[in-house]
């Protein structure tokens, strides 16, 4: 007897099979029609995908758009400038709700696994107290992981480096910082040290906002690299952004790149924020803002995209859609062909599930019951469309419903409705 079945769904590789769950656990996978269920869903010609994942995120800025004002320049920089503005006069109850509101957008659209950065450059630590408080509140249907994450310098802000380590003490999970922030490259290479130092002491993973510059000498991925390897971090490890090598010259990134392998870096681009804030210097040509993310999928490194802001200072758009974050992404990076669009599906699912260390995440039997159903036939249509999630599981519970995305017609001679859902042979 199981608590709830999922029907006839066809599965990212392929498989048409049934899913069955008890409890919070799935447990049966492949042909269960004849099973008695308490609730049955009818998935049938429609994609059943495990979660979606967002290991990159803003949770305490997000949804904070025009307040105090708008970023008129677009730019990074003034977006920093805002936020240290909008921190001044914000309130705990402010970030809860935004970020509870941002949670409720994620679980409708399928979105149970989120690795947001707190800035800890603020000795109130008001953000860090919201948000492990919201961590509490969505726990049952959103693994919410915290970055703490000085985002003023670790050296550059007087007291960051007593507050990042206050945020840790309070539960903080992961271990951030943005070393190309720091006042030199000396003092940038430093804080990758310590602060993977503090990681291994405390058995924590690392997430550094690395390199987000257009300045091809910002290396600090290589000294993030080198960390890694001597502390024995590997596979702990983040590098988010890294658009500074969109500017490097082809024989260091042919030294680089293997480093990152060896030291098994997990590599968070995010296409959205990258595309709009990088290059702001350039007339023409005009860099693209991203990483190298075709080239590091060639030599075997773990990259996921990251959707990083939502109607904050850095970014007036957004719908907590890691669809809309792998469309984007595969324009950008070109990964046009079907096995590159796959892959695009694959990075905002298992590969960002692996980045944050999800062990129990996956469609197999024994993992967590979360998965959702969406109105598609496979993972390459279902970014066409950027597809409706038409139920999401979390925990074993339905805790989201949406209707088809369906258009009645009024044409001569012509279907009365139209789905837009089309499925070529690609192979």
């Amino acid at each position: 007897m199981f608590d709830l079945i999922i029907k006839g769904g066809t599965l990212p590789d392929g498989q048409v099979s049934d899913i069955g769950i008890v409890g919070d656990k799935i447990t049966a996978i492949g042909s269960i029609q004849t099973a008695e269920a308490g609730k049955v869903i009818d998935a049938s010609g429609d994609l059943v995908s495990p979660p979606f994942v967002d290991p990159h995120f803003h949770m305490d800025a997000t949804l904070s758009y025009g307040l105090p004002r708008i970023n008129t320049s677009g730019t990074l920089l003034e977006g920093i400038g805002l936020w240290g503005e909008l921190k001044q006069v914000m309130t705990q109850d402010d970030i809860i709700g935004r970020a509870l509101t941002y949670c409720d957008w994620a679980a409708s659209m399928g979105l149970l696994a989120i690795r947001s950065h707190v800035d800890t450059c603020d000795d109130r630590l008001f953000g860090v107290e919201a948000l492990l408080e919201v961590r509490q509140k969505v726990k049952d249907y959103i693994d919410l992981q915290l970055v703490a994450f000085p985002q003023d310098g670790f050296y550059r802000d007087p007291t960051a480096r007593e507050n990042t380590i206050r945020a840790l003490d309070m539960g903080v999970d992961v271990v951030g910082g943005i070393p190309h922030f720091e006042r030199t490259m000396t003092d940038g290479a430093t804080s990758v040290k310590e602060l993977c130092e503090i990681a291994a002491a405390r058995g924590l993973q690392v997430d550094m906002h690395c390199d987000e510059s257009d300045d091809p000498h910002s290396r600090h991925i290589e000294t993030l690299a080198y960390e890694t390897q001597r502390l024995g971090l590997n596979g702990r490890v983040a590098g988010s952004h890294l658009t500074s090598m969109h500017s490097m010259d082809n024989y260091y990134v042919s030294k680089l790149l293997p480093l990152i392998a060896e030291a098994e870096i997990n590599v968070i681009p995010n296409p959205l924020i990258n595309i709009v804030l990088q290059g702001r210097h350039d007339t023409f040509p005009k860099r693209r803002g991203l990483t190298r993310v075709k080239e590091m999928l060639a030599m075997g490194i773990n990259v996921g995209w990251g959707q990083d802001c939502v109607l904050d200072p850095w970014y007036s758009l957004g719908t907590a859609d890691m669809l809309d974050v792998a469309f984007m992404g595969l324009h950008v990076a070109q990964m046009t062909s079907p096995d590159d669009m796959r892959t695009c599906f694959d990075m905002v699912t298992v590969n960002n599930a692996k980045t944050m260390g999800l062990t129990d995440y996956g469609l197999r039997i024994g993992a967590k019951a979360s998965l959702v159903i969406l109105d598609a036939s496979n993972p390459v249509e279902a970014l066409r469309l950027r597809a409706a999630r038409l139920c999401v599981v979390a925990n074993g519970q339905v805790i989201s419903q949406s209707p088809r995305a369906e258009a009645t017609l009024s044409l001569p001679g012509r279907p009365k409705s139209s789905r837009r859902r089309h499925s070529p042979d690609t192979t």
